[in-house]
């Protein structure tokens, strides 16, 4: 199945989804996962519509970046999506080239995140990462936790907090992952709520290929798919 068809498909899932909770198919972001693929099918999805690309590692996405910016494409210029967790002494290699960060979760990415984008004249959207389930594996902020982090990197201006983000368990049944989508969307409610108009944390970054179309109906605006979308390696050769 060729990216054109899997888009196609995904559009009508994410659509019917969207319908399902009462919401617009267009308040969804789909980012493409291509961290698994190669040059040639990031560039193949971006050819097909996706714009919005995600990677976790800057030396796996950098030949693909050199590439897509060195030719010139006649394309749209993609939204690069860092979607893994950061180091901090790897931050240099994001500032400046992706636009969106998915995995702030403790305040010091957050100061070397604004001292890099300081050098670089930059700033970057940040999705704050939640552990709504608990799980000793995932990575994030306890739900608790969010509140006063939110209020400790107000003072970081180049760190823009726009959102939460949060990986649900891998469950054969996506129906299961419905609790952990609903608490996000619950926490960023509840900030909402105590934050008024001043609170920047408005959208949710939570659902994959096995889940996304849950995530929607819990209120997903930005899902990240791999597997469904872009393809493996398999489906290259």
């Amino acid at each position: 199945m060729s990216i054109q068809d899997r888009l196609q498909a995904v559009r009508e899932r994410v659509e019917a989804a969207a319908k399902r909770s009462g919401r617009a198919a267009s308040e969804i972001h789909v980012v493409g996962v291509t961290k698994y693929v190669s040059t040639s099918s990031t560039v193949a999805a971006l050819q097909a519509g996706v714009v919005e690309l995600g990677e976790n590692r800057w030396q796996v996405a950098k030949p693909k970046w050199d590439y897509i910016h060195e030719h010139k494409l006649e394309l749209p210029e993609p939204i690069w999506h860092f979607i893994g967790s950061l180091q901090s002494n790897k931050v240099k290699d994001v500032v400046g080239r992706f636009d969106y960060l998915h995995s702030l979760d403790r305040l010091s990415l957050a100061e070397a995140l604004q001292k890099q984008a300081e050098k670089m004249d930059a700033s970057i959207k940040c999705f704050i990462q939640v552990n709504v389930s608990g799980e000793q594996s995932k990575q994030g902020l306890k739900p608790e936790e969010v509140r006063p982090f939110i209020e400790e990197i107000k003072r970081f201006d180049r760190v823009q907090p726009i959102g939460l983000m949060t990986m649900a368990p891998f469950e054969l049944e996506a129906e299961q992952t419905r609790p952990v989508f609903a608490g996000l969307r619950q926490l960023r409610d509840q900030l909402l709520q105590e934050g008024g108009a001043d609170c920047p944390i408005r959208e949710l970054s939570m659902g994959m290929s096995n889940d996304f179309e849950v995530a929607i109906e819990e209120g997903a605006t930005y899902i990240r798919l791999g597997t469904v979308l872009i393809g493996t390696e398999e489906d290259e050769q």
